[in-house]
């Protein structure tokens, strides 16, 4: 007996002591995913993400008649025959499959959620890698050859990439309160670009079914944000870990929508803008359906259609990246296409404007709601193999990390 109670000591301090159970193993099961499913929606965030960017590249910042006049009405990956820039592609006349910035960022953010241990995301650690990049990008240009042509250029475009970046992220890592306010106040410009929903997705998929969550943390990293463009990056990481929900619906993608955890709606005089746009996009989508009783939404000479695009018109600002011009043209296009993958890529190419960056916004956030196997075959195939083979971008093996990772 004396045995018996030293053993059941012995059995009980080991329980006491032990680690508590992984959060990661938590996500699993707040998610209810399998291991295989959760490498499935985040590979299909990411590969969406890349396809919808693929698809709008071609024809970034054209006007509609540029588009219709050179390729038609675009349903499909083409060629892009453009020159090189920093936000842009970084190699000439990519074939179809290429990608720009709006991928690049996917994976830099994939990258930095490796690096990450907790549910708790770390703003310094993702503002350290962006310097640290942009560091590297910098050095590299004093070890070219002065005669290296290809080299210095290539080396310019990464520079030039995280350039804006770094001025913000520099003060931010050094705690410096002023100096982090003035350059954010100067980031490209002083404009609202959407500079968080750039990687907003790839944070979403971190915290699976968890949406709150998930506006929470993509919140906390929405440093290089001004005003509600952070309620809108949170609300794009939001709308994505929703879609990670097994089971999840459109009606659960929706209503991710109405979360507000930073307390936006009590703002006094103005309210929540981030709202007032959403409720556009919902009013123009279903408002326009109703004017094509025949349920052609998608031919060119659609009257719903042209009625959408004319209503998204009427609502510009100055600049087409501007962050809240970027979600009310994303969240019209996937209530229009009823929540379909390509059929939303097809509205958000053909309208044009920052059209690389609304697609690829929505193809990230539906790529995690339905899964990579969801996705058109010959579209993901054509994103992986260019993105592997011309732009050193494996975007499979960058989903199974983060899965691994998350599993741990």
């Amino acid at each position: 007996m004396k045995y018996g109670l030293s053993i059941l000591f012995f059995v009980w301090l080991l329980a006491s002591c032990s680690p508590p159970k992984s959060e990661h193993i938590d996500k699993l099961a707040e998610s209810g995913l399998s291991k295989f499913e959760l490498t499935d929606k985040i590979k299909g965030m990411i590969v969406g993400a890349a396809i919808g960017d693929a698809m709008g590249a071609p024809t970034e910042m054209w006007s509609r008649n540029d588009i219709q006049a050179t390729y038609g009405f675009v349903t499909s990956l083409d060629t892009m025959v453009r020159e090189v820039s920093p936000e842009g592609i970084w190699v000439a006349d990519l074939p179809a499959g290429g990608t720009t910035d709006d991928t690049r960022w996917k994976v830099l953010a994939g990258e930095y959620l490796l690096t990450q241990s907790s549910n708790e995301l770390n703003p310094q650690d993702f503002a350290s890698q962006i310097y640290q990049r942009y560091k590297e990008y910098f050095d590299q240009l004093s070890q070219l050859d002065s005669f290296d042509k290809i080299g210095i250029e290539n080396a310019f475009l990464r520079v030039g990439w995280l350039q804006e970046w770094a001025k913000v992220s520099q003060p931010f890592l050094n705690n410096d309160l002023t100096g982090y306010a003035d350059s954010l106040g100067r980031f490209y410009g002083g404009e609202m670009v959407c500079a968080g929903l750039l990687y907003a997705p790839s944070l979403g998929v971190y915290f699976p079914g968890n949406p709150k969550k998930a506006y929470e943390e993509a919140f906390k990293l929405s440093i290089y944000d001004l005003g509600y463009a952070k309620d809108l990056t949170a609300m794009a990481a939001a709308m994505t870990a929703a879609g990670m929900k097994k089971g999840t619906t459109v009606d659960s993608l929706l209503a991710s929508q109405k979360l507000d955890p930073s307390h936006y709606f009590q703002s006094r005089l103005v309210g929540r803008t981030a709202d007032r746009i959403f409720k556009d996009a919902i009013w123009i989508a279903n408002e326009a359906k109703t004017m094509d009783s025949l349920g052609t939404y998608f031919d060119p000479e659609s009257s719903a259609l042209k009625f959408a695009f004319e209503q998204l018109d009427q609502r510009l600002q100055d600049m087409p990246f501007h962050a809240g011009e970027i979600y009310l043209q994303t969240i019209t296009a996937m209530v229009y296409a009823d929540f379909d993958f390509m059929k939303t890529l097809i509205f958000l190419t053909n309208y044009g404007r920052d059209n690389d960056t609304t697609a690829a916004l929505a193809g990230g956030i539906l790529g995690a709601f339905y899964g990579f196997d969801a996705l058109p075959e010959k579209e993901k195939n054509q994103v992986l193999e260019v993105n592997k083979a011309i732009l050193n971008q494996d975007l499979e093996k960058l989903a199974a990390a983060i899965s691994d990772h998350m599993a741990q």
